[in-house]
């Protein structure tokens, strides 16, 4: 009988594996797919001799994460790679602003756009240079982050805190207009913040963008040399190392509860797994209060709550082996790990219209990502692994490109949608089709089909809106990974803070398991310890 069992084998719930084996603690995690990973992983199916990640590629959460660098994952095979550059917009008028890891290549990217917009993007950096720990601390600790929060609110007071925080919920529109004389200033930030789901009207939009900008500028967007499976492989290899066990093709169908505690969990195929301590959830909010949980086991607002939950955009993505490199019109684009395409911030909000309006957007933003640019490994010399998402409604009620998709994702809607998306490239870089060697399409359901917590291509484990984030995330007044049961713990994206590979909620979990059992007994190592001196006594 392990002291934890896990439910879910992506980062989060390796993680949090990991933490608790460090602890001493038996932990046994069971994972529904073939093999572990969630939405980080790779293959090799698009094109012989070609590697393209499944899901997500770049990992600048990861680059921050103290939790990951607590890990150690270098020391497990783990390898970063980054592209000359980290970020680039063009614009079809040949102009491009470019995110890179020198603050100076930066600014000097916005000035072409506007004399001055150089020095607005190092007094944005200055303030990050000097909030940035403990923005960190309180980003990747439980809400309340009380320490962080405190230290953070210190400082602030003493600087003009109130003056910055009403510039972190600004929309992200607005919070540019008022930096920025030109566009390329706007146009990174507003393109980071539709990252998640947030539209550029959006409140708290600009302190996401302003985050993630921040964050491309200090750390890159890095990927795992190899592939992003590769800090899988890492994570796996370091929990195995501790005694821990993984079980894959083992589903979880039910938490089993007694007594209002978590005791352990059940698979599909009836087996019954007992948790002395814990169990943790890896899994998204819905799955865990509305299928894996008794409702009778559940508070009725919980229940109530569940039914107002909202899920983040669903997404649509293309994979690519191109045969040469793309022919970006900007050549600035050519070093870029990612690329944002949409001609200006009008073009970006007309698509967020059409998401709200719950069509499918006739010029969708892409995000494009040059696999081969960043880490040469992932294709043969003189060609490019390349993919590209783009965000559609969860729920489609009509097609703004005037072709017909209505949601079914059959065949004929996949081709048509990463026609749409390949266009899209082509506006930006004439003869990009003429490159393609072989394609693949993950459409919504496929992504959920291969990751049940992508609920409808949902990549964020639900929306990153203010409404759902901090105190409100899962469901109002929790913030944190415990559940209304005892022993359960939420482990996945949909607890604080949210999406992202930064390995945070399942760390908060283990910690929280953790916390509750540090006066309850001895651990496994002390209880191996103890066995050990009864043995020698009675030798």
């Amino acid at each position: 009988m392990p002291d934890a069992v896990v439910i879910g084998a992506g980062p989060n719930g390796l993680v949090a594996a990991n933490l608790l084996a460090d602890a001493g603690w038996s932990v046994e995690v069971l994972e529904e797919q073939p093999e572990p990973g969630g939405a980080v992983r790779h293959d090799g199916e698009v094109a012989p001799g070609f590697v393209n990640d499944l899901f997500s590629s770049f990992y600048p959460l990861a680059a921050a994460s103290p939790v990951l660098a607590g890990l150690r994952l270098e020391e497990h095979g783990l390898r970063w790679a980054h592209a000359p550059h980290v970020l680039a917009h063009p614009l079809t008028d040949g102009t491009c602003a470019v995110l890179d890891r020198d603050v100076g290549t930066t600014a000097a990217s916005l000035d072409v756009f506007a004399p001055g917009d150089g020095a607005a993007w190092h007094r944005l950096h200055d303030v990050w240079d000097r909030y940035r720990a403990d923005i960190l601390d309180a980003l990747f600790t439980p809400f309340p982050p009380v320490r962080a929060a405190a230290r953070l609110a210190l400082r602030l007071r003493a600087a003009g805190g109130l003056r910055l925080a009403r510039t972190l919920v600004l929309p992200v529109r607005r919070l540019g207009e008022e930096e920025f004389r030109g566009e390329g200033g706007r146009l990174l930030l507003a393109g980071n913040a539709l990252h998640a789901d947030l539209a550029p009207e959006a409140a708290g939009s600009g302190g996401f963008g302003w985050l993630m900008t921040m964050l491309g500028q200090t750390y890159g967007f890095p990927v795992p040399v190899g592939g992003s499976g590769v800090l899988t492989e890492a994570l796996v290899r370091r929990l195995r190392s501790l005694g821990g066990t993984l079980r894959c093709g083992r589903r979880v169908d039910r938490v089993v509860v007694r007594d209002r505690r978590a005791v352990g969990v059940r698979t599909a195929d009836g087996e019954t797994v007992t948790a002395r301590r814990a169990v943790l959830a890896d899994v998204s909010v819905p799955a865990l209060y509305g299928t894996l949980v008794d409702p009778r086991d559940l508070p009725g607002q919980v229940l109530a709550d569940l039914e107002r939950f909202q899920w983040d955009f669903a997404t649509f993505k293309v994979d690519w082996a191109l045969d040469g490199p793309v022919p970006w019109r900007c050549a600035q684009a050519a070093g870029a790990g990612t690329v944002h395409l949409a001609d200006g911030l009008d073009e970006l909000t007309r698509f967020a219209a059409q998401i709200a309006m719950r069509q499918v957007p006739d010029r969708p933003f892409t995000l494009f990502g040059q696999m081969t640019t960043t880490d040469p490994s992932r294709s043969p010399e003189g060609t490019e692994s390349a993919w590209a998402y783009t965000h559609v409604p969860q729920d489609i009620r009509g097609d703004a490109g005037d072709e017909g998709i209505g949601g079914s994702w059959d065949a004929k809607e996949q081709e048509l949608m990463a026609d749409r998306v390949e266009r899209q490239v082509e506006r930006f870089a004439p003869g990009f089709r003429s490159l393609i060697r072989a394609r693949r399409i993950l459409a919504p359901q496929t992504l959920q089909s291969m990751n049940a917590n992508l609920h409808g291509g949902a990549i964020n484990g639900g929306t990153t809106a203010m409404h759902q984030q901090l105190f409100f995330r899962p469901v109002p007044g929790t913030g944190r990974p415990e559940t209304p049961v005892a022993g359960l713990y939420l482990a996945s994206a949909g607890a604080h803070p949210g999406g992202g590979v930064h390995g945070a909620p399942g760390a908060n979990a283990a910690r929280a398991a953790l916390r509750r059992h540090r006066l309850a007994g001895p651990t496994r190592i002390q209880r191996v310890l103890t066995r050990r001196d009864r043995v020698g006594d009675k030798r």
